[in-house]
């Protein structure tokens, strides 16, 4: 990998960071100001709708998104089919999510999800041209303007849906927080890349890409209803109160690891695709990879476990107080993630969407096996069998790679085992120094800084590699 290719991906991985972080960074406030002015109960209301939106965006979102960046000469012809398709995809959906919304609103026995379903539902139809949107700037590699509209569009959903919940309107400050922000986005990211493909139309190109990316539509839909099935469990078999408790304890550790899988999705797979045809090249781009995004969500997952009481406390105040365990649980389930993405980014570049698919299939056996066992217990063990079978997965994931670019099981648990073992250590000193020096925003800060200096410590100390690139490229 020459000098130019290593110096766009760095550039182009700083500025998804940045677009993620950002516009994440801005929802995160956000979110800590509506907790203060909103319940719990309120909150997993707006959840249980976001899981059935979120499901609906997958169908029309992925798939031909990603067989668009895959795909190697990609041309306006393609991208105007999938757009056009995507449109009338979207609309479909969201009749249907319209007339079987009394239907969820029984299930829960909540009529008020109804009306909050019709009106947040609207969101898969701007959703489906943004995925276009999305595609043309990972192929030409434009993120600083994403960063740019996504940062605007967060501030201008977050600023209304503020302003909604100080003025009462509760449950709908959640839910056009959404919607502005899906409009936002939109109309920022069409004028800032100046980019609409002309409207024709190509049923041979969509069936050219169906079949790599009819694939990953599978996939993702399997792994999104899977990932978000314990929501749904949590909100009817035990309360929505439990439900806010969760949705709010797994948002500091989704932050920061969604903020860099997303990046290393976006910029990796068109990198990785470019070089489909040299396995040595994909085995050392996803080792980097691997290195890199686990150097950086290891100490972060460690440390966030170990000042979540103070967290959430200070953050969102004692009527959170049951969301502690959620979010240690769950930091410990997403520190695999980098893990996770990295390995499928590489199956999806080398074309490999069937193995992509049988992956999630069984990862969803496994799934539903630990959902059977741990619907018997109480929530916090539910989550907790939940966490660890994400452990599995991440090998589960790997394994395919280990004949496809002799990338072995024992060498990916060594890349990662360097990152981790300084991190777990960072994370037991900070946790037992906060239970001397109590709870409160000076506390918080003195393990905030108190692990940054350990752990960066045991990084020079141990001569690891990923720390010497960053003296190296800043010193």
């Amino acid at each position: 990998m020459n000098k130019k290719n290593r110096s766009e991906i760095t550039t182009s991985l700083f500025w998804k960071i940045l677009e993620n972080g950002g516009s994440q960074g801005v929802q995160f406030i956000v979110s800590i100001l509506l907790a203060r002015l909103l319940s719990p109960s309120e909150y997993g209301i707006v959840a249980i709708v976001l899981i059935f939106t979120t499901i609906a965006n997958v169908l029309v979102q992925n798939g031909f998104s990603s067989a668009l960046i895959q795909k190697q000469n990609a041309d306006d012809l393609d991208f105007s089919s999938v757009l056009i398709f995507n449109a009338f995809l979207s609309i479909l959906i969201y009749f249907l999510l319209f007339l079987i919304s009394p239907v969820i609103a029984g299930i829960y026995n909540r009529s008020e999800l109804v009306m909050i379903l019709r009106v947040m539902g609207i969101i898969i139809i701007p959703g489906s041209i943004i995925s276009v949107q999305n595609s043309y700037v990972a192929r030409n590699m434009k993120f600083k303007m994403l960063f740019i509209a996504t940062f605007l569009a967060s501030i201008i959903s977050g600023g209304i849906s503020v302003f909604m919940a100080i003025s009462g309107m509760k449950v709908w400050a959640l839910a056009f927080q959404q919607i502005v922000y899906y409009f936002a986005l939109l109309i920022i990211l069409g004028i800032g890349i100046k980019y609409f493909p002309k409207l024709s139309f190509s049923m041979e190109r969509l069936r050219t890409m169906f079949a790599f990316g009819s694939k990953l539509l599978i996939a993702s839909l399997l792994d999104t209803i899977f990932t978000n099935i314990h929501g749904l469990i949590i909100g009817k078999a035990y309360s929505e109160e439990m439900l806010g408790a969760f949705n709010r304890g797994e948002q500091f550790p989704k932050l920061v690891v969604t903020n860099l899988s997303s990046a290393i999705q976006s910029v990796l797979l068109p990198v990785m695709s470019k070089k489909q045809d040299s396995k040595e090249d994909i085995k050392k781009l996803l080792q980097s990879s691997i290195k890199l995004s686990t150097f950086v969500v290891a100490p972060m997952m460690c440390g966030l476990a170990a000042v979540s009481d103070n967290l959430i406390l200070l953050l969102l105040g004692e009527k959170w107080s049951f969301a502690i365990p959620f979010l240690q649980m769950m930091c410990f389930s997403y520190v695999f993630w980098p893990i996770h993405i990295s390995n499928l980014q590489a199956l999806n570049a080398m074309g490999r969407s069937d193995i992509f698919l049988k992956l999630e299939i069984v990862k969803k056996l496994l799934g539903v096996a630990v959902l059977i066992i741990g619907i018997r217990y109480n929530v916090f063990i539910f989550i907790g069998l939940k966490a660890f079978s994400d452990l599995i997965c991440a090998f589960i994931n790997a394994y395919p790679n280990v004949g496809l670019l002799d990338y072995k099981l024992r060498e990916q648990s060594m890349d990662a085992l360097a990152n981790f073992a300084p991190a777990i250590c960072m994370g037991v000193i900070i946790y037992i120094a906060g239970k001397y020096i109590g709870i409160g925003a000076i506390s918080l800060l003195i393990q905030i800084v108190l692990g940054v200096i350990i752990y960066i410590a045991l990084a020079v100390v141990s001569k690891n590699e990923n720390m010497r690139m960053i003296i190296s490229r800043f010193g």
